[in-house]
């Protein structure tokens, strides 16, 4: 059984198990949450696809950590002007692991 969820204006295909990093979430270390924007559930075969979300599809899943994703570098410069400038960004991600998908 997998089902496609929408979290953080991106999708990920999940089942029971997986491992995740996405956009940092308000919850804390340890705690539950659950994903309401079940966009596609597989069980078995079974395919259910909502329009825009599958009517009463959960997925639950745990927080396990809260970290920083990889440095971007941006370098920007225009030629023959003496202009240049570095900049750097590290996307701020939670982990969580998905326990269980409730259809």
């Amino acid at each position: 059984m997998y089902a496609v969820l929408e979290t953080g204006a991106k999708q990920y295909r999940v089942s029971a198990g997986d491992t995740l990093q996405i956009e940092r979430l308000t919850a804390a270390k340890g705690a539950s949450v659950t994903f309401d924007r079940v966009l596609l559930v597989n069980a078995d075969g079974k395919v259910t696809v909502g329009a825009p979300t599958v009517t009463g599809a959960t997925v639950v899943a745990d927080v396990v950590d809260h970290i920083r994703g990889e440095h971007k570098l941006t370098f920007k410069m225009k030629r023959r002007k003496g202009y240049h400038k570095s900049i750097g960004h590290r996307q701020e991600l939670t982990v969580v692991k998905v326990t269980e998908i409730k259809a």
